[in-house]
C-alpha cells in the first residue's frame, strides 16, 4: 500500500484538552502552563494560567515536542538513560529534551496524533493534569 490514513489533531480538540487540563489544575490549586502539538511536534494550542511562571512556558512546550519526538512520557527518560553515563550527562544537553514528569504522547486508537506537556507544579502534579488532558481523547470516536 502507498497511502496511509492517519488520525489529525484538530485544533478543537486540543482546545479541549487545554480545558480538561486547567480544570484538572484548578483541583490542586495550581497554575500551569499547557501546550498541545501535533505529531510532527507543533504548537496547536497553549494556556498560560494566571500566575503560572514564566519560565514554565518554554518547558511546557518542551514537554510535549519530547513526547510527541519520542512516543514516550518524559517521566520514562530518567529511568533510560540513568545507568548510561554518555546519555545521562550528553543528551540532556539535545536541545528541547526533557527528562522529567509532565509530557506525555497523545494517542488514538495505538497511533501517535500529538502531545501535551504541562509545567509549573511538581513533576508528578504536572504529569497527572497532563494525563487528565490527555483522558479527552479515549472519549473521541
Amino acid at each position: 500500500m502507498l497511502t496511509q490514513s492517519k488520525y489529525v489533531l484538530t485544533s478543537e480538540l486540543a482546545r479541549e484538552i487545554v480545558n480538561k487540563a486547567e480544570e484538572e489544575a484548578k483541583k490542586y490549586g495550581v497554575s500551569v502552563c499547557i501546550a498541545v502539538v501535533d505529531d510532527g511536534g507543533n504548537l496547536v494550542e497553549f494556556r498560560r494560567m494566571t500566575g503560572a511562571p514564566i519560565l514554565s512556558i518554554g518547558i511546557s512546550q518542551d514537554k510535549a515536542y519530547t513526547a510527541v519526538a519520542f512516543g514516550i512520557p518524559t517521566s520514562e527518560w530518567y529511568k533510560l538513560i540513568k545507568d548510561e553515563p554518555a546519555l545521562l550527562y550528553g543528551i540532556v544537553h539535545t536541545p528541547r529534551l526533557i527528562i522529567f514528569g509532565g509530557g506525555l504522547p497523545i494517542k488514538l486508537n495505538g497511533q501517535i496524533i500529538g502531545g501535551i506537556g504541562v509545567s509549573g507544579a511538581t513533576a508528578q502534579q504536572d504529569e497527572e493534569i497532563a494525563r487528565a488532558g490527555a483522558s479527552i481523547v479515549q472519549k473521541v470516536k
